[in-house]
């Protein structure tokens, strides 16, 4: 086995490995992972800090040592049966809402290409809502959860079809199924009983409090399905990424890999939105940091803003428990909060690329 070192003028510095036996190569973005490194850090911190904050006292050295089983009486139940059930569901659906926008918004081209905003969300929400208004089960909630995010998807997919799919007309297409799945929500809001609308109303927002193991386990086996799909599929989005006609001058075959992409990123929506419900802007702030970051290929990327989402929803999770203590606010309020200055300063950015182009 060998290993190289390559640099190239406003390249990330790549080191290439090499096994002549196995006729293997592996090519490491040296930007990425030291960058994927210090945000795993991060996400660790916030995850020990979001469980060390609660009605009873634990200090982060302390929940760490709970972790590996070194922790002191009587904080086995507090952590691992309390806390940690939350703190996996909001690092998780972090994650899997960042994978997602970074697909979208590398697949379209576009920085504000978020499932928020191209309607993907919504059609979960929405079909959420009318469980908790029907009278259904609210262990239905997750199952119409995904169910109304695949269907949002293959919608938009399927109306923006002439042809061939074009970026710009499926963003404008998700943007028009955003605001009929927003006017649905509303109407079923307006009609439901106050006890169900209070309990719709704290989902719409995102929320993780309360979630139990049995909240992790489908969202934890979706990820562990969905992720080495969406790697598989990486490639092809790069290609993507440089536009249709050099993707397929390239030997991509867009069509395919686009609606593989669409389902893989409509699925990762679903699986956090039916956890943690619709937490806002993850989605459109993690990958935009990420590619900041990394200034890579998608491949590079895409784990960099997994690592990104979790970071943000753990630790938007400790400051909603914290601000207002002893009450707790939802999660989705506090990303909201840091996402809509972000999604203005990316306007304004666009605004001011388009005048000096």
């Amino acid at each position: 086995m060998s290993a190289t070192a390559a640099t190239g003028a406003g390249r990330a510095r790549r080191l290439v490995v090499r096994s002549p036996r196995a006729k293997l190569s592996l090519c490491l973005d040296l930007r990425a992972v030291g960058v994927g490194a210090a945000l795993a850090v991060l996400a660790f911190v916030a995850f020990v800090l979001d469980m060390s904050y609660g009605d009873s006292a634990i200090t982060p050295p302390e929940v760490a040592a709970t972790l590996v089983g070194a922790g002191p009486p009587g904080a086995d139940f507090v952590v691992f049966d309390l806390r940690l059930p939350r703190a996996l569901v909001a690092g998780l659906a972090g994650a899997s809402l960042a994978l997602a926008g970074a697909i979208f918004q590398t697949m379209l081209r576009n920085p504000l290409a978020s499932p928020d905003i191209i309607g993907i969300t919504g059609g979960a929400s929405l079909a959420g809502v009318i469980v908790f208004l029907g009278g259904a089960s609210v262990a239905l909630v997750p199952v119409a959860a995904f169910a109304g995010a695949l269907v949002a998807a293959l919608a938009i997919y399927l109306l923006a079809w002439r042809g061939g799919l074009s970026p710009h007309r499926l963003v404008l297409i998700g943007i028009g199924v955003s605001a009929l799945t927003i006017a649905g929500t509303s109407y079923m809001l307006i009609r439901g009983r106050i006890e169900q609308v209070h309990q719709a109303t704290v989902w719409l927002v995102g929320s993780v409090n309360n979630r139990i193991w049995e909240d992790v386990w489908p969202l934890a086996i979706g990820l562990a399905v969905l992720v080495p799909v969406v790697f598989c599929l990486s490639r092809s989005l790069d290609a993507l990424a440089l536009g249709d006609d050099l993707a397929r001058a390239l030997g991509a075959r867009v069509e395919r890999a686009r609606l593989g992409l669409v389902v893989a990123g409509a699925a990762l929506v679903a699986i956090a939105v039916a956890a943690a419900g619709p937490i806002g802007f993850v989605a459109l702030i993690a990958p935009n940091i990420a590619a900041r970051l990394t200034r890579s290929s998608a491949v590079a990327t895409l784990p960099v803003a997994a690592l990104c989402g979790a970071t943000l929803v753990l630790a938007a999770d400790f400051v909603a428990r914290a601000a207002l203590a002893p009450s707790e606010l939802p999660v989705g309020i506090v990303t909201a909060i840091l996402g809509a200055p972000f999604f203005l300063y990316l306007l304004a950015r666009g605004n001011r690329v388009r005048t000096a182009a």
